[in-house]
């Protein structure tokens, strides 16, 4: 059989029931469409959760004040109730090798009003540094410096949040600058507005207040004001994080006098390692996407099992007029085995066209910024094609055993 009526005679047995073989193309277009749709949504959400954990800093490190370890996993004190990490261990620290930059940060919560609005948010002491080493961007004024700290000036940087928060949802930061808040009972002056960058795994910067860190160790650490909730370290690149990271714990295992690594009294979080965690379960979480959405596959190509199945009890009689006229078994195995992966094809490009656009509309709806890979179209092309010839195969060599005489004989 010449390839130019092999076409023709796959058009003419798909169209002549159009309705059934519409529906088993549904199938397989619903299960290549959900596996694209799926991949792109958690490719999307993997690239997302690793943006913004790198948007908090570049080559990030954060030393934070608990024990290293508790029974599971974690640091056992909460983010700057334990103190353990003082001003001089950032001093040390300081002149660790491969050290870009370096932060000493007092975080704690506060209730903050201003024009007769209040909200209770985290206010953060920071010294200059603290901006270049968590990518912070100004958006209006300035941020704060090393003299208002050490002067214990009461200035404050805002993020976009709080600026809406305190003046109203129609409040630009312009409106901000120069305005006065009060943070625990104390006057500060908003000389600073950051911009806009959303959550991540460290918390929120849109809903922070940033002041100069001796202020906040003078009014709000208490009678101790000399220990810091964390002391934020910028690597000089990102070969170097391992060997800060290790250089930094051991450091200051010697100036706490600790011997046993496991009874450290503080808890180091490496930005990289977020990262890698982040990625390896999203990734997981993108695999059994795919693997639920590649069920429908199966049930698609069963599908396509059962309709060429009835078509082949539906054509004996012209089974056994093909034979009887010349026609091999091999020219009857390729009709139907075309016939089958004519569906599954023309069900992959149209599950391929259907996913794109869903992944799409996902994107345009804000809901993540879903992210259609080639390997994933190819993945789920070849799995249709993959479908088409296994699953028509059976049916194709039972239509080419048949023996001719029978088969024009079935009723």
């Amino acid at each position: 059989m010449k390839n130019r009526d092999l076409i023709d005679e796959t058009y003419a047995a798909l169209s002549a029931n159009k309705s059934r073989s519409a529906l088993t193309i549904l199938g397989i277009v619903i299960g290549i469409a959900s596996v694209i749709a799926l991949t792109a949504i958690g490719q999307g959400a993997q690239n997302s959760i690793q943006s913004s954990i790198q948007s908090i800093g570049s080559n990030l490190i954060e030393v934070l004040p608990g024990a290293a370890r508790q029974i599971g996993f974690g640091a056992s004190g909460g983010r700057g109730t334990a103190r353990s990490l003082t001003n001089a261990d950032k001093t040390a620290v300081a002149n660790v090798a491969n050290i870009a930059a370096i932060s000493g940060e007092y975080s704690s919560r506060f209730q903050v009003a201003a024009a007769g609005a209040n909200t209770n948010t985290s206010v953060d002491g920071v010294d200059a540094a603290y901006a270049s080493i968590r990518n912070l961007v100004i958006d209006q004024g300035t941020f704060i410096t090393d003299v208002q700290s050490s002067s214990l000036a009461r200035v404050a940087v805002v993020g976009p949040t709080v600026v809406t928060d305190l003046f109203g949802a129609s409040a630009v930061a312009s409106d901000a600058i120069g305005a006065r808040i009060r943070i625990n009972n104390l006057q500060f002056t908003i000389q600073g507005v950051t911009k806009t960058k959303g959550g991540s795994g460290f918390g929120n910067q849109d809903t922070m207040i940033y002041i100069p860190i001796g202020t906040a160790l003078q009014y709000f650490a208490g009678a101790s004001n000399q220990y810091l909730s964390t002391i934020d370290i910028q690597a000089a690149d990102q070969t170097s994080m391992t060997q800060v990271q290790n250089d930094v714990t051991s450091l200051l295992l010697t100036r706490h006098n600790i011997t046993d690594s496991t009874k450290a009294d503080f808890s180091i979080l490496n930005q990289a390692d977020i990262v890698s965690t982040a990625s390896s379960i999203t990734s997981t979480f993108t695999t059994l996407l795919a693997a639920v959405a590649g069920i429908s596959l199966i049930v698609g190509g069963i599908g396509i099992m059962n309709m060429m199945l009835t078509t082949v009890t539906e054509r004996m009689r012209e089974i056994g007029l093909r034979k009887a006229i010349g026609a091999t078994r091999r020219d009857i195995n390729m009709q139907f085995l075309a016939e089958a992966v004519a569906l599954t094809f023309v069900g992959g490009a149209l599950g391929i066209a259907l996913g794109w656009g869903v992944s799409y509309l996902v994107s345009s709806f804000g809901i993540v910024q879903a992210q259609v890979t080639l390997s994933s179209v190819l993945l789920a092309f070849g799995v249709s094609a993959a479908i088409g010839i296994v699953f028509g195969w059976y049916p194709a060599r039972r239509a080419s055993n048949l023996n001719p005489i029978d088969a024009l004989r079935y009723e």
